[in-house]
């Protein structure tokens, strides 16, 4: 193996993964294990984490722990049971988040506002956080946050989904300064449409009577004429938190078939 390919392995890397239980989250979690990292995965649903971990355990060498988003109390309990475990920490991937309630700006009542605000934003800032101390003893590492394609643009009746995945890659470009002279790298992630149980949940607010129309509508605006692959996703997340992307720092790294670029 060369030493350019052996970049893009993970062995001997420790990674957590939050929101593992979803799309994006357990294909990035198995690709890991598939690359040689071993993984902690972390979810909020003990049955729905059950479940993730009896699909994941033949692959590699993974564990599990329960935490809201913004449980700041249950994520640091995560952190530490992935030092017991595993010994270290060098790959965050903050991928738990939330579609929220899609409504007018005027017919949002501030929880639905501010629950999605707290899941998308005050959740990557947690996990963030209390990461930045394992990732520092371990002499650096990697940090990737989910923003979305949400993240660069607007859209209608989802103003907490945008205003917040707008936050996150605001928090991003913060942490990649502060943390950049620890060798810790900070990067976000854009989605486009991918094809799973968010976007589902999109169409159907957004088109009730419709929702297979509006996915047509979408696909018409995306260069490459399709919803992308939770897998896609995962290979994205892969190179951000291998060494091969040893010089990438501080950005959005869009993965949407093009959808932003018209």
């Amino acid at each position: 193996m060369t030493d350019e390919i052996s970049k893009q392995r993970l062995d001997g890397k420790v990674a957590i993964v939050t929101g593992a239980t979803g799309g994006i989250g357990e294909a990035t979690a198995k690709l890991f294990l598939q690359l040689g990292a071993r993984v902690m995965v972390v979810g909020r649903s003990a049955d729905k984490l059950e479940a993730t971990l009896s699909r994941l355990q033949p692959i590699g060498d993974v564990a599990g722990s329960i935490a809201e988003a913004a449980d700041e109390d249950g994520f640091a309990a995560a952190v530490a049971a992935t030092l017991e475990r595993f010994g270290g920490l060098d790959i965050l991937i903050a991928n738990a988040g939330t579609e929220g309630t899609l409504k007018p700006i005027d017919a949002l009542s501030i929880e639905e506002f501010e629950d999605t605000m707290r899941t998308n934003v005050t959740g990557v800032w947690l996990s963030i956080k209390h990461c930045v101390a394992p990732l520092k003893a371990r002499g650096g590492g990697s940090i990737v946050a989910l923003s979305s394609i949400a993240g660069c643009i607007g859209f209608p009746a989802m103003a907490p989904y945008i205003a917040s995945k707008h936050a996150v890659y605001g928090l991003v470009k913060t942490a990649a300064l502060e943390l950049g002279p620890s060798n810790i790298r900070v990067n976000a992630v854009g989605p486009g449409p991918i094809d799973n149980r968010m976007i589902a949940s999109l169409q159907d607010q957004l088109s009730p009577d419709d929702p297979a129309a509006l996915r047509g509508g979408i696909e018409a605006g995306i260069a490459m004429r399709r919803y992308g692959t939770n897998e896609e996703v995962a290979h994205l997340l892969a190179f951000l938190a291998s060494d091969a992307s040893s010089y990438c720092n501080g950005s959005i790294h869009m993965i949407d078939g093009g959808y932003v670029a018209a």
